[in-house]
């Protein structure tokens, strides 16, 4: 039988007209797909890139199976989401479409003051939806009562292992009841988050679900193109893209704050309506930037990776890497902002010749080939903009509405004939719209990538070193006597001094989380950890220190703030 409108799916027939209300016509594949075994109580894995409509997915059977009447005081679903942003936007939906059944759902989140949460839980909640930090301070506190949990979710698994959540999770999942129904949505899926599924799920349906191909012939829904450009020219190079483009609503991708702070107020310069979003503002200046993209009273967002996940627009046009992205899968998901509901997308990526490499594994994950291109010229501009003004005159023509200057268009005709008179005009409107005479950015061209050997590590995964007094091994083999050796970082690396150690039970979780949560690094990227009594270190790319220094001072690690700097004896 197919699925093809939501009430063949047995949704309750409150939710089925909340949706043709909303203006939901019929159910995305990965809907169609993952509400009948949902329905059914099945646990699930769900592999589906953003946008697909995942949120739907989970929540209409959430929201189908709850209790008419007095549902008493504590939740019967959780659902886990790696940011702020993404949980309130998950909170929202399950509001929206639950509308009309009364249900009564709460975002739990950092960032916030949490005695309204602690009031809310008080008083009866049906579905929370937290982050994963703070719904385990809330287990800790008593206020979180899980006991007649039946269904939890985890959306953008991979998010959270990244941003090392894992603890939290594992945490989380050991305090809710055995019987319950286990959710996993993932935009990709690495051995650990199938590793987790294996231990806390049972006979899980599997779906995966990839955006609609485009038909033989036809244009893809997200165009991926790269420009390859010095580090130094790219400020112009992402300028001359943006007015080659006249993008209607786009978001430009960043490693630092210091960058994103910069490209913005250069945009603006340039008239741009761009608004800056990173971890170093406030929620009350977060919001106002997401709601003036969202009204559209601002056309480009320029952010960091860690302050844009979970942000979901529909009406984005572009998105653009100023950066190539730290890991694939980041890639993943921030193309995957684009090209919603069947409309085109377009992602472009500023690449140096050294990141060549870290392009072709992009598009080894993606199995798409990311089409390099030089940087528009001034010509390709002057020639983009004279056909934006030949457009705008066959408007006019069309229009027929040529009020008001009649009579001085039959003088100047009389005096200087037609055919200038017209020229004249195309001229007048060119020149209105031709860019600044800007000289060109120089092309590049890229060096072959320095052969690897096969034996050689490609990732370096955290790792702690034994303490003083530790064994370096279980059967104590070997012990340290005297202070902690202090190996140089390898190179390439450069060592972070955390000033928190084993007495203030620092884990190497801690670190990853905190590095991964406030800067653009991913767990994949930090290298081996080092722990001692009373402080740590903790090597990070010689690229990245300094922004990495910054952004760790303005947070805390288990629970204080820590001294951040540069290991001076590595």
């Amino acid at each position: 039988m197919e699925l093809s409108t939501f009430a063949d799916l047995a949704l309750r027939s409150e939710l089925v007209d909340v949706l043709s209300g909303l203006g939901y016509e019929e159910p995305t594949p990965i809907q169609r797909e993952a509400i009948p075994p949902l329905l059914e109580g099945r646990d699930l894995i769900g592999q589906a890139a953003t946008g697909t409509g995942k949120t739907a997915a989970f929540a209409l059977p959430l929201l189908n199976r709850l209790a008419e009447g007095d549902r008493g005081k504590t939740p019967s679903a959780l659902v886990l989401a790696p940011t702020r942003e993404l949980a309130v936007q998950v909170a929202e939906a399950v509001t929206r479409y639950g509308a009309t059944i009364g249900a009564r759902v709460l975002a739990v989140y950092g960032g916030q003051p949490i005695t309204p949460q602690l009031k809310a839980l008080q008083k009866g909640v049906d579905i929370v939806v937290g982050t994963p930090g703070r719904v385990v301070d809330h287990l800790n506190r008593g206020s979180l009562k899980l006991t007649d949990l039946k269904v939890v979710v985890l959306d953008e698994a991979d998010e959270m292992f990244d941003m090392g959540f894992a603890d939290e999770i594992e945490a989380i999942l050991a305090a809710l009841p055995l019987e319950r129904q286990t959710v996993l949505f993932s935009a990709t899926m690495p051995p650990k988050i199938a590793r987790m599924a294996r231990k806390h799920q049972k006979n899980a349906v599997q779906i995966q679900v990839e955006r609609e191909k485009a038909v033989a012939g036809e244009a893809p829904k997200v165009t991926q193109t790269g420009h390859l450009v010095m580090r130094h020219d790219k400020p112009a190079a992402l300028a001359r893209i943006l007015d080659m483009h006249q993008p209607p609503s786009a978001i430009v991708f960043c490693r630092t704050r210091e960058e994103v702070d910069e490209l913005s107020e250069g945009l603006k310069a340039r008239g741009y309506r761009a608004e800056p979003l990173h971890g170093g503002m406030s929620q009350e200046q977060r919001d106002r930037v997401m709601n003036r993209l969202r009204n559209q009273t601002a056309d480009l967002l320029i952010a960091t990776d860690v302050a844009a996940r979970g942000l979901d627009v529909d009406h984005l046009t572009h998105v653009v890497n100023y950066n190539v992205p730290p890991a694939p899968e980041s890639y993943v998901h921030r193309i995957g902002r684009v090209g919603r509901a069947g409309r085109e997308g377009v992602a472009i990526t500023l690449a140096e010749p050294r990141e060549r490499r870290m392009l072709e594994a992009i598009e080894r994950l993606t199995g798409t080939k990311i089409a390099l291109s030089p940087v528009p010229t001034r010509a390709d501009l002057l020639a983009s903009r004279l056909e934006v003004t030949r457009t705008a005159l066959v408007d006019v023509l069309d229009s027929g509405q040529f009020e008001g200057v009649q009579a001085m268009v039959d003088t100047l005709v009389a005096a200087h004939g037609a055919d200038k008179v017209a020229l004249a005009a195309a001229a007048l409107a060119h020149r209105a719209a031709a860019p600044a005479d800007e000289a060109d950015i120089p092309e590049v061209s890229a060096r072959p990538p320095r052969p690897v050997r096969d034996d050689a590590p490609r990732t370096y995964a955290p790792k702690t070193y034994a303490t003083a007094g530790e064994p370096r091994s279980r059967g104590g083999a070997h012990q340290r006597t005297g202070p902690p050796e202090r190996k140089p970082a390898r190179e390439g690396w450069a060592k972070l001094y955390v000033g928190a150690g084993r007495a203030a039970n620092v884990r190497p979780q801690d670190l990853v989380g905190a590095i991964a949560g406030e800067s653009h690094l991913t767990g994949k990227q930090i290298g081996s950890i080092e722990i001692t009594e009373r402080f740590s270190l903790v090597e990070v790319p010689e690229g990245d220190i300094d922004e990495v220094i910054k952004a760790l001072r303005s947070s805390v690690i288990k629970g204080r703030k820590a001294i951040i700097r540069r290991d001076r004896d590595a």
